[in-house]
């Protein structure tokens, strides 16, 4: 059986033992679209975390017979393609839970307590410049007692809602589903989500559903005093509309760690009046190593069960 990995750069060099067991093993440190077939050709099953996989590549890969795609999302895959040629797409659950949830908490604690300006402060010599213990130039919050919205109540959202209510927050979510479910804390619709909250994290998966979910208007009905957390998709949160929702100070700030797409070259996000509105990184709020240790397990199992089920 012939194992390809499309992008394994992704998984931070750490160790594939456990997958190269099953097989003869091919890694690629990235993949360009065009190499996509080439390096396939022969593969009966292809790891991706975020090299595209469509339906005429498939066409073109007859022994496919697992995809693996070594992240949560699966918007990289064209499944129903893959289900009209009996190909197998299976992804990693639940293994960046507890690492993006935590990127979340961080996230609000540094906007809120401008963490990003004060190490600036320190790290410029100006604090040594200064006569004064103390420095105010930009008054920071507390996050005990605020309003906290979860946009899309998963896994992840459940994990946020569960550390924000420990650090003393009124938690209420809403759901982008459509699905019904029993929670722990109150359902609201968005526009009402975003109306009442200090704190709005996005945790759903892009979708029709989900697609520019938060634009201009509704970014308008957010508190002045409010900061919004993207951690899940960077279609769903309208970067241009944010970029000038920042500027003009209609919401205090926000941490976007996903991007429309990434790399993200060219985006108003750059240029704002204020960057320090802005706390954003390149798409790694699920990747601490043992995140990653976990992700390669889950790979492994996929394998495993799709070779006992084939080979039983």
């Amino acid at each position: 059986m012939k194992i390809v990995f499309l992008d394994e750069y992704s998984v931070c060099g750490r160790s594939l033992a456990g997958v190269k067991r099953f097989g003869e093993y091919t890694g690629y440190d990235v993949t360009s679209p065009d190499e996509v077939v080439e390096r396939c050709a022969d593969a009966d099953i292809v790891i991706t975390n975020k090299v595209v996989i469509d339906a005429e590549a498939m066409s073109r890969l007859p022994r496919l017979k697992l995809i693996c795609v070594a992240a949560t999302g699966m918007n990289n895959v064209d499944l129903a393609a893959a289900a009209d040629r009996g190909i197998e797409v299976r992804n990693a659950v639940g293994y960046s839970t507890y690492a993006v949830a935590e990127t979340t908490l961080g996230a609000a604690l540094a906007l809120l307590r401008e963490v990003v300006y004060y190490d600036g402060y320190f790290k410029s010599g100006r604090y040594a410049a200064s006569d004064r213990i103390f420095n105010f130039d930009r008054p920071t919050a507390q996050l005990r007692g605020r309003r906290w919205g979860v946009v899309g109540m998963g896994n992840i959202g459940r994990e946020v809602a569960r550390l924000a209510a420990a650090f003393g927050c009124e938690v209420a979510y809403t759901s982008t589903s459509g699905v019904e479910r029993k929670e722990d804390y109150p359902a609201l619709p968005l526009d009402e989500l975003l109306a009442v909250s200090d704190v709005v994290s996005v945790h759903c998966p892009l979708n029709d559903r989900t697609r520019g979910l938060i634009g201009e208007a509704e970014l308008s009905r957010m508190r002045p005093s409010a900061i919004l957390i993207n951690v899940a998709r960077g279609g769903i949160v309208d970067e241009a509309a944010l970029a000038r929702a920042l500027d003009a100070g209609a919401i205090r700030g926000a941490a976007l760690d996903v991007f429309s797409s990434e790399p993200l070259r060219e985006s108003p996000l750059y240029d704002l009046k204020d960057p320090y509105r802005l706390l954003a990184s390149p798409h790694n709020a699920w990747s601490p190593v043992e995140a990653i240790d976990r992700l390669i397990g889950c790979i492994e199992a996929n394998i495993s069960d799709f070779v006992s089920r084939h080979n039983g």
